[in-house]
């Protein structure tokens, strides 16, 4: 891989190639967190973006307030990413405050420890019946039977979808983190569709309101705007508690998006990573309650977040010597800073006894995941009853012939076949 780490501006260095980042991840990123702090490769989109590669920087720049989210502050030409519409797009994911602290605040109510905590025995409840169904043919891809199930109807259950709509989310999600380079107009099309999808349930809601987070943040916004916290056209103006239509919308999509995508390869590279380590396998199957312990090494490990949400600066800003112009994409890289052995001892080792803290997993500063307890809640209520019951548990294929989803962005195995 080429060293950039000089090197600065839209015309500079060739890219670094990104294909290593995909065939052999961490050993890539090894090799460029060695060479220096930040590259310039292709991003998301292909065009160029910055990755910065070593913790300090990675975790000082999530809580940094000089770059931003919001797209509206890259550089013509320079941003790196997926489009969306309005719609979809104006949520914490493209928010820097005071829109990000607002939206926050009406929605964190529902993510607290002790309202999660509450969850639990329905999420384990559903865990049991997911295993129920495939426990008698002793085999199963773990990741679309159990894994990719679990979080799915815990996050609908939670915002109110019925059961009935719950039909292609997967296919959606899918289609915009990963990309079919053989199908260009899947991404769009998926887009056409969960808009139309959130559109219409909000609609549902409107006229048949419920006990459920999405009804909630319909009063919220119905209320308000009818008691002036609009401006007329559905839309709020950033003050209070107020909420626009799009903000609303764009909330019910995140949080089904991330709340689902996330928990799912969470869940499965946790088990996979335990499947590589036995002794450690056998330990929480004895003692569940290690798994409380675990959670936090199993996501510096092999989290499901590769890169950090893409950032703009709002000035020029330099790590490490290298300058990045203000505008330009900046991608944090969350998997080269959880093997970066200046901050963690031995970080290819997976080892939950040795205590290591300060993972980036679930981001850091004002933008820390907001389902961070509920993420935590399922991955070990996931994890201690599929352990329980299937104690013979093991991969159904070679170590070697098991593959991740071709993406820079996401750390995601394809398929988890295993058999008990």
């Amino acid at each position: 891989m080429q060293n950039t780490a000089n090197a600065a501006g839209t015309d500079g260095p060739e890219l670094v190639d990104t294909a290593p980042l995909i065939e052999d991840l961490y050993p890539a990123l090894a090799k460029l967190r060695e060479a220096g702090p930040v590259h310039r490769i292709a991003g998301t989109d292909g065009r160029p973006a910055w990755l910065v590669t070593r913790y300090e920087d990675v975790r000082r720049l999530f809580a940094d307030p000089r770059i931003a989210l919001d797209k509206r502050h890259a550089a013509p030409g320079n941003y790196s990413g997926f489009s969306l519409p309005p719609a979809l797009d104006t949520n914490l994911l493209n928010m820097d405050p005071p829109d990000h602290t607002r939206v926050r605040r009406l929605v964190v109510k529902a993510f607290t420890p002790g309202r999660v905590e509450k969850m639990r025995e329905p999420v384990r409840r559903v865990a049991e019946e997911l295993l129920d169904a495939i426990e008698s043919d002793g085999r199963a891809d773990l990741l679309a039977a159990y894994a990719g199930q679990l979080p799915i109807i815990v996050i609908c259950d939670l915002l109110g979808v019925p059961q009935r709509d719950r039909r292609d989310f997967r296919a959606w999600s899918d289609a915009l983190i990963t990309p079919d380079p053989a199908r260009p107009r899947a991404a769009k099309e998926a887009v056409g569709s969960m808009l139309r999808f959130y559109t219409e349930l909000i609609a549902k809601k409107r006229a048949e309101p419920a006990d459920d987070l999405l009804s909630d943040l319909i009063r919220v916004r119905d209320d308000e705007a009818g008691d002036g916290g609009g401006d007329g056209d559905g839309n709020g103006d950033g003050d209070g508690g107020r909420l626009s239509e799009d903000e609303l919308t764009s909330l019910a999509f995140l949080i089904l998006l991330a709340g689902y995508e996330n928990t799912v390869h969470l869940i499965a590279n946790s088990v996979l990573t335990l499947l590589d380590h036995p002794t450690v396998l056998q330990e929480l199957r004895e003692d569940p309650s290690g798994l409380a312990a675990a959670f936090d090494e199993l996501a510096r490990y092999e989290g499901p977040a590769s890169l950090g949400i893409r950032r703009f600066p709002l000035e020029d800003i330099e790590i490490g010597g290298v300058t990045i112009p203000a505008g330009e994409t900046v991608l944090l890289s969350v998997a080269s800073a959880h093997r970066d052995p200046a901050h963690f001892k031995d970080p290819d080792e997976f080892n939950p006894h040795l205590g290591r803290s300060g993972h980036l997993a679930l981001g850091h500063g004002i933008h820390y995941c907001l389902g961070a307890p509920l993420a935590r809640m399922e991955m070990e209520t996931a994890l201690a009853a599929l352990l329980r019951r299937f104690p013979g548990l093991r991969l159904d294929v070679p170590r070697e012939r098991l593959r991740w989803r071709p993406t820079i962005r996401a750390r995601g195995l394809i398929s988890l076949p295993v058999a008990w």
